[in-house]
């Protein structure tokens, strides 16, 4: 009788040396897991919504009229979170609250800095949210901010502010390594974009933040949980949002693939924007998968969040994918409120997959939103369950087109986790992959046509709190899924469409951070941003910090 597992893996074998790749049985077996989760899943689907669909590999939004029939939004009147009464913990200053003060001269950009350095020398070794820290250059870039700001070249509301980048967005002169043995002494000979942006707002760069090995996954091994060491802070920006939850830095870069602003954002209790495909820059950014990667802030405010992405938005004639679409000021109606506006809570059997405490938290956040003056209705995506494999599919071919000389040459270097998905990746045929590309378009036009209805969704974040580190299973009474999986569970359709989709802090459960995501309609931003906004003031968890026992 034939083994069809057997010879599956024996066919596995054959496409690995007819591409020159050497791979282990205990690999391939682990490859044809992998491929069977994600790519059975693609070519089961229906074709006939399909035939007219031309796949893409840069991804571009399907082009549908979304414009809600809902009136304009009354203005609000909102109270705006009040200065720390001492400067005896600089650190957890807003930004904006710190750029009132920079501007005023009533505070200097060096004294901010020599406070989050000395934070990072208390905390950084125990969260390790850091890879590189470049702290001379950053002091002296601080001096040189004084120095412009007391003359009166104020730059706006970015000078004078120390953040974190990924590990992933290149800086000439300064280590990039991707959380890589393989690029452990990798200097670029350039910088990104949204750095560039970000330079000539003034901001003032501390160091690189730690990822998961080139983003390829939602754990971030290196980093602790600010809120309890014992637990992950997601990924794969999780160096970003630890440091920005514990006042290692004021503003952070993350990227989002499957939902790597997001579900660190989420499980650290920090603010993560994952903007519209195409709005930042991906120029310069290490790339994970090209149709996928988008790059956004991790903040401790909504407020925050719109000054960070009005520095680094716009179109680059150096991003194939970026878009040519005007960038609004993202302050101007923060405070209009969202009374009137219509939000979609997705339901569904596929948003059943929750803990109790997790779901509790969103729906006192969705009362808080109708109490607001949200006009509340639920509504279901379809086809929400393909999501996840397509995109993956998708997703883990451009990984392996990227990685395939590293693959061949320096394998070793790589963790195993990653090694076995870049090897994976490889194994997926090429009609697998276009035919994902063009489920996800029929995906995205689902999804935007739900904006004929509504202004926004909202749906958690995570469908739990953070795990422990090393555990490879998240319990959900019923039934027990892979940890990665649960991560990106509510993350990653939104990835594959491309949309605006805003993590917000939401409470605690046992101790841990939950949050809960808006997602709007393409490049509304701004629509997503006071919506947030409107709920953070009535909420307060922005003003939460955790307490860490080592400093």
């Amino acid at each position: 009788m034939l083994d069809i597992n057997q010879n599956t893996q024996n066919l596995l074998a054959f496409v690995a040396e007819y591409a020159q790749l050497t791979a282990s049985e205990e690999e391939l077996a682990a490859c044809k897991i992998l491929l069977d989760s994600i790519v059975t899943p693609v070519r089961m689907a229906p074709n006939n919504a399909l035939e007219a669909i031309e796949p893409v590999t840069t991804f571009h939004l399907p082009t549908v009229e979304t414009q809600a029939t809902t009136s304009s939004p009354d203005a609000r009147s909102e109270t705006t979170s009040s200065s720390p009464s001492t400067t005896d913990d600089l650190s957890y200053f807003t930004v904006s609250e710190a750029a009132a003060l920079l501007h005023a001269k009533k505070l200097s950009p060096v004294e901010l800095t020599q406070a989050i350095v000395k934070r990072i020398e208390q905390v950084n070794p125990h969260l390790q949210a850091y890879v590189t820290l470049v702290t001379e250059q950053a002091l002296a870039a601080a001096a040189q901010a004084e120095k412009d700001i007391m003359a009166g070249n104020w730059r706006g509301p970015l000078h004078g502010i120390p953040i974190a980048l990924k590990d992933l967005v290149e800086t000439k002169g300064i280590r990039t390594t991707a959380s890589s043995k393989v690029l452990a002494d990798n200097i670029p000979d350039h910088t990104a974009t949204v750095a560039e942006k970000l330079e000539a707002a003034g901001a003032i760069l501390l160091g690189k933040a730690h990822t998961h090995e080139f983003a390829y996954g939602a754990i971030c091994p290196a980093t602790r949980n600010p809120w309890n060491v014992e637990y992950i802070t997601g990924g794969s920006s999780g160096g970003s949002a630890a440091a920005v939850a514990s006042g290692m830095a004021m503003l952070a870069i993350g990227t989002d693939t499957g939902g790597s602003i997001r579900i660190p954002s989420a499980l650290c209790g920090t603010v993560g924007l994952k903007p519209t495909y195409g709005r930042v820059s991906r120029h310069g950014v290490i790339p994970l998968s090209w149709s996928f990667d988008h790059v956004g802030p991790i903040t401790r405010t909504t407020v925050d969040a719109a000054l960070m992405l009005q520095a680094i938005a716009g179109y680059d004639s150096r991003d194939g994918a970026s878009v040519n679409v005007p960038v609004p000021d993202y302050s101007a109606n923060l405070k209009e409120g969202i009374k009137g506006r219509k939000i979609g809570v997705l339901r569904g059997s596929y948003f059943e997959l929750v803990t109790p405490e997790v779901q509790q938290r969103v729906q006192q956040a969705t009362q808080v939103l109708s109490d607001l003056g949200a006009e509340l209705q639920e509504v279901e995506i379809q086809t929400i369950q393909e999501a996840i494999p397509l995109g993956f599919t998708a997703i883990a071919a451009e990984a392996s087109s990227y990685h395939q000389k590293w693959l061949r040459e320096k394998a070793d270097l790589y963790t195993l986790d990653v090694r076995v998905l870049l090897k994976a990746g490889e194994l997926i045929l090429a009609s697998d992959y276009l035919q994902a590309q063009r489920r996800r378009s029929v995906f995205s036009e689902e999804v935007l046509q739900l904006f004929k209805q509504v202004d926004l969704l909202l749906l958690p974040t995570e469908p739990c709190t953070a795990p422990k580190v090393g555990q490879e299973l998240v319990d959900f009474g019923v039934i027990q899924i892979p940890t990665l999986t649960a991560l990106i569970y509510y993350t990653a359709p939104f990835d594959v469409c491309g949309l605006p989709a805003l993590s917000l802090p939401c409470g605690f459960a046992n101790g841990l951070p939950v949050g809960f995501q808006l997602v709007g309609r393409p490049f509304d931003e701004a629509g997503v941003l006071s919506a947030g906004y409107a709920y953070e003031q009535a909420a307060g968890w922005y003003k939460q910090h955790p307490l860490l026992s080592f400093v």
